[in-house]
Parts: structure tokens; C-alpha cells; sequence
């Protein structure tokens, strides 16, 4: 007996790396229309309908100063300018249940992260499916919100070590819990089975904190375009998305900040009124994104790109959303709204083969548009909370085999000359990474 399950372990193990580049979003749908389903259709009619899966990133960084803070894998600690770390360590498990017909009528994730930081859960989600004209899929539980494209791409396939400053401060850990209704026409031949619809509600700070901290419930929308064949340019492939995002935090003080002009000067004004308690604070964002391959005789060339604004909801420390309502000393404190904007722009182009790949990418990320530069004072209420970044990153990816592959970025990062005290100038926190991922 024991050998038997051995022998169905090694051919599971086998098979997923075989198909392991082929799921790239962390939601896409059990489709036997498109490759990626069809690989693991097989596997789910083969092997009891389940899939096992798992990756570990053991990294070594150097960064420019000790002690220095940086969204590439983390904070350094006050005396280090370099460390190895494990980023991540994935085991994810799915299971389908299949009709008659081979259609999927049910779909359910499990994913640990295990690193020397400790084990957290990462996917813990169901989906169900109506068959009667394959369109509708609801999914409930813990899963990655839908809005845009590198928010959904999945750590395992993205080409660079980590998604943008902007992806994380907005969606630190990119996943929430909620329900999402998709609607896409899974019926082959369909007109239009390039395109899907997710419509989430979610709880909204997401895995940044323990529980749901108020009843104000954040609601997304994507729509979406699958890579689609463009006639007369050799098979490029285009694909893109819109997505929208409209919830909020519940204020559980009385004061709030907002920019606002003040006679000739753009300052952080207090607003001290009794109605602010209770008051919904916005968290509403919209963007659009599109990705272009162009396939060579020996791999891809890509590029991807993603607009970001909108207002955003924090504290006067930082623009990230907070995973628990913030408290200083038993007091609540007051919450700040912030108008933002960011991009990401990809280049990818493989180098004479598949195995090798070159990557450019430049993120900016400025969360209060409405100041910039030495107009950032500490005396008009500012912070380094309002400070505009760009990153350049350059790296080169090399995909030893399907289980197996090793990454090497260096990261420009440039914050905006202001007013504030340590922020006259860039500070010194360009880092390089060296990665290697094992997968099967």
C-alpha cells in the first residue's frame, strides 16, 4: 500500500511541474477551453481530481544603507545592509469535482506561506459552478481581490521578486474575504469567451489585520479581456482589464485630515467635527491595464502597463491601509485621505531562447498629488506618508528547467526632494536581490 502511494505522489508531483508556468493569476477559472485547464482537467481525472503544488524563494539581498526601509521582501534591521531570507514557501492544494460531462461543478483552494517568519494561510476559498449555460461561478472565502493585472499575478510566474509599491500599499498581501460573482462563457466557440466579468464585496483591510474592524463592506469590479490574437501583426496577443474599487473605513474618531488650500498654501487641515465620528472615509480607486506579446522565433517580447488613481484612506505616518484601526496610547487616532495616483510598466524580452529573460520595469507610486517637493513640510502637516517614489528595476531571469529557476534584479529607488527632515535628498535604498525558486 505504502508503495502505491508513494508512486501516485511522485507521477502527482510530475504532472504539476509539468503545468506549473501554466497558471499565472492567482483566480483563474477551472476552463477546459484554454490550456491551462485543460492540464489540469487531466490531472483532476487522472489522479482523484486533486493537485498539489508548492514553491520556496531563498533570496540574498544587499541594500545601500543599514537599516534602511524598503517594500523588496521587507524592512532591514538597524545594523544590516544585507541578509539571506526565505521570501516565501508555498504548499497549495486544489481539488475540482466534475460532472458527467467533465465539467467542473465545485473548486476548492488551501495555501500555506511558511518562511522563517512563521506559516500563515494564503488561499482558503471555494468556488461553485452553473452548468446549465456555463456562464456564472461564485467563489466565497479568503482569495486575491480582482482589480488589475499585477495584484493577480501570481509570486510563482511574475518575472520580477515582488509587485510594485503601489500593489502592496494598497492591497498589502493582495488577498481578502469576501464573495465574487464571475461571469464568463466557458462554452467553446463562444463569441464571448474572451471576456469575464468579477463583481467582490469584501470585508477590506483584507490579510493585513486579524478581523474586520467596522460594517462599512468594500465592493470591486473587473472586466477583462483574455489574450486575444490581433490581426495583421504576426500573433501579437492583447489582453487588458478595467477595474474599479469603492469601499471605505469606518472613522472612529472625531477628527480627520484632508489637503486642502489654505490662502497661498496647500497644508494637511484638521477637521474637528462632532459628525466625523462614524463618518465613511474613502477608499475609491480605477485603473485600466494591458498586456502585448509579440512571439519571436526563440520566446516573447511583452509589454504590460497599469494606470492607478484614486483616493486613499490611511494614517498620517503612512498610505498603506491599515490592517487594524489605528491606536496610539488607548486613543483612536485620526484617520487622513489622501489623493493618488501610480503606474507600472513592464519589458520583457527573452534572450535567444526561452531560458533566458531580460526585464525592465518602472513603477512611480505618489500618494498625495496634490503637493510635491519642498511644498512636503513638517509645519503644513505633511509626512513622509506623501512622498512620490519611483523604481527602476533592471534584471535578468534564467528558467534552468521547469522546477527551477534563478532571478537577479537591482532596484533604483528615488523619492521626491521635500521639506522634510531626512528627506532633503534621495535617500539610500537601492537594493539587489538574488533569488532562486524551486517548484513543483
Amino acid at each position: 500500500m505504502k508503495k502505491w502511494i508513494c508512486l501516485l505522489l511522485f507521477l502527482t508531483l510530475f504532472l504539476n511541474a509539468r503545468h506549473s508556468k501554466a497558471q499565472r493569476f492567482l483566480m483563474d477559472l477551472v476552463d477546459t477551453t484554454n490550456q491551462m485547464g485543460k492540464g489540469m482537467l487531466s490531472i483532476y481525472e487522472r489522479y482523484d481530481r486533486v493537485k498539489m503544488s508548492g514553491y520556496i524563494q531563498p533570496q540574498f539581498q544587499y541594500i545601500a544603507k543599514e537599516g534602511a526601509e524598503t517594500y523588496n521582501g521587507g524592512n532591514f534591521s538597524s545594523i544590516s545592509n544585507n541578509r539571506f531570507m526565505l521570501r516565501r514557501g508555498r504548499l497549495r492544494v486544489d481539488y475540482a469535482h466534475l460532472n458527467k460531462q467533465g465539467y467542473a461543478t465545485s473548486y476548492f483552494v488551501f495555501q500555506f506561506d511558511g518562511t522563517e517568519r512563521g506559516v500563515a494561510i494564503r488561499d482558503f476559498w471555494g468556488r461553485f459552478y452553473e452548468n446549465k449555460y456555463r456562464v456564472f461561478a461564485l467563489t466565497t472565502g479568503m482569495f486575491a481581490r480582482p482589480f488589475g493585472n499585477e495584484v493577480n499575478l501570481s509570486s510563482a510566474n511574475r518575472e520580477t521578486p515582488e509587485r510594485g509599491r503601489m500593489s502592496q500599499i494598497l492591497m498589502k498581501t493582495e488577498r481578502d474575504i469576501g464573495v465574487m460573482l464571475t461571469i464568463n462563457d466557458r462554452k467553446k466557440g463562444s463569441k464571448w469567451e474572451k471576456w469575464k466579468l468579477d463583481l467582490g464585496v469584501f470585508n477590506g483591510q483584507g490579510m493585513a489585520g486579524p478581523m474586520d474592524y467596522d460594517s462599512k463592506k468594500d465592493f470591486i469590479g473587473r472586466v477583462s479581456l483574455k489574450p486575444t490574437k490581433l490581426k495583421g501583426l504576426s500573433g501579437a496577443l492583447l489582453s487588458g482589464s478595467i477595474s474599479g474599487y469603492t469601499g471605505g473605513i469606518t472613522s472612529q474618531s472625531q477628527v480627520l485630515y484632508r489637503t486642502r488650500q489654505t490662502g497661498s498654501a496647500l497644508q494637511m487641515v484638521r477637521d474637528s467635527s462632532e459628525n466625523n465620528n462614524h463618518k465613511i472615509t474613502p477608499r475609491k480607486y480605477a485603473g485600466a491595464d494591458f498586456q502585448l506579446v509579440f512571439p519571436n522565433r526563440k520566446g516573447e517580447t511583452e509589454f504590460r502597463a497599469e494606470y492607478i488613481f484614486g483616493k486613499q484612506t490611511a494614517t498620517f505616518a503612512t498610505s498603506e491601509t491599515p490592517g487594524v484601526y489605528p491606536v496610539t496610547n488607548g486613543i483612536k487616532d485620526p484617520l487622513y485621505t489622501r489623493n493618488f495616483d501610480g503606474a507600472y510598466f513592464y519589458f520583457l524580452q527573452h534572450l535567444g531562447s526561452e531560458d533566458h529573460q531580460f526585464v525592465a520595469k518602472y513603477d512611480w507610486y505618489d500618494p498625495n498629488k496634490m503637493v510635491s517637493g519642498k511644498e512636503i513640510t513638517e509645519e503644513a502637516g505633511f509626512s513622509k506618508a506623501d512622498l512620490r517614489y519611483n523604481t527602476l528595476s533592471l534584471g535578468y531571469v534564467y528558467y534552468a528547467n521547469l522546477s527551477l529557476k534563478f532571478l537577479f534584479f537591482y532596484d533604483f529607488v528615488k523619492n521626491e526632494k521635500s521639506a522634510l527632515k531626512g528627506f532633503e535628498e534621495d535617500v539610500q535604498d537601492n537594493v539587489f536581490t538574488c533569488r532562486v525558486q524551486y517548484n513543483f
